[in-house]
């Protein structure tokens, strides 16, 4: 297994290079200039060429390509343009958001998509069947940025049951440890903050939630159909196991792998649907952080936002392939 982590993580190297010189190249064909974003309408062309001279702008692009990845191996991702801070502080800041708020949404995903997939399969061509199948349907179809809306105008505005904004309410104080509020909330025993957070969390987790839940639902189904009409579960239930036995322990784990796996895909989904939630719900994350780099043209700023999230992709790719074999003790990694 350590031979094939060993392999997985170098084949990571140029999976970063291709995702690095995409991004670059497409951030450099939207139109705009950033040094006129930043000097504004009226800067004078001399003052635009100086700060484009300043910035490195006027290099060739595989020149400011190639200085990017000089620094990016020294774990420098550079300084944004926008705010001349660094690209690794800011990005500090708010990643532990993103990957609070794209958890909160997969445990929420999970923990409704799987049951109600086993319910469904175990009902097969029942009313319950129909009603789920067609909610996933439903939920599939609902874009993430009019689902966010029409929450915040129901549970927030109409019915004032969550916060439609922030992390955090003005006024709860919090000590950060590692920038994930839930987590820093219970190692300082602040359970003020612990509740307000949480409270924080319902709406956009619920709204990015959707559309993998739904999935989840209906892979669930479809992979434990397949497993029930095999023979050995008519020998269990032929022995006279209960059928929550046959289902949840015999079942359900010769099911897990393509469920797996789509979770595992839909985590990675997540990261890139949380920037219309970000945005929607100003959760300060790196969606809404790469939401404003592209508006003022900021390159090292996107650059680093996608190989952050490609970088966390990845590993969650190799943590489920990983999960495959304590699943199925027939894989090996040899």
């Amino acid at each position: 297994m350590l031979t094939y982590i060993i392999r997985r993580l170098l084949l990571l190297i140029p999976i970063l290079i291709g995702v690095s010189i995409a991004v670059f190249l497409m951030i450099h064909l939207i139109p705009g200039d950033p040094a006129k974003i930043m000097l504004g309408e009226r800067a004078t062309p001399e003052d635009v060429a100086r700060l484009r001279e300043q910035m490195g702008l006027n290099d060739p692009l595989y020149q400011q390509y190639l200085g990017f990845m000089k620094n990016l191996l020294k774990g420098d991702l550079g300084r944004s343009i926008f705010s001349n801070e660094k690209i690794t502080t800011e990005l500090f800041e708010r990643y532990p958001a993103t990957i609070e708020l794209t958890i909160a949404s997969m445990l929420v995903a999970v923990l409704v998509g799987v049951p109600v997939g086993i319910i469904s399969a175990t009902k097969k061509y029942s009313i319950i069947d129909y009603l789920t199948m067609t909610g996933a349907l439903a939920g599939v179809s609902m874009p993430i940025f009019w689902l966010g809306l029409m929450v915040i105008w129901l549970f927030s505005f109409k019915l004032g049951w969550f916060p439609p904004s922030a992390r955090l309410s003005v006024g709860v104080e919090l000590n950060n440890i590692t920038n994930f509020y839930v987590l820093d909330s219970i190692l300082t025993g602040n359970w003020v903050a612990l509740k307000d957070s949480l409270y924080h969390l319902v709406l956009p987790s619920f709204s990015l939630a959707t559309i993998p839940m739904a999935i989840i639902a209906r892979m669930t189904r479809s992979s434990m159909l397949e497993v029930l009409s095999k023979d050995y579960i008519k020998t269990a239930h032929a022995k006279g196991l209960s059928n929550k036995v046959v289902v949840y322990k015999h079942a359900l784990r010769n099911a897990l792998i393509p469920i797996v796996t789509v979770i595992g895909l839909q985590f990675g989904l997540l990261l890139g649907g949380a920037v219309l939630t970000e945005t929607i719900f100003s959760w300060p994350g790196v969606g809404k952080y790469s939401v404003t780099a592209i508006l003022s043209r900021d390159f090292p700023a996107v650059q680093g936002s996608v190989l952050v999230l490609s970088t966390t992709f990845v590993f969650v790719n190799l943590l489920v392939d990983l999960l495959y074999g304590v699943i199925d003790p027939k894989i090996h990694y040899n």
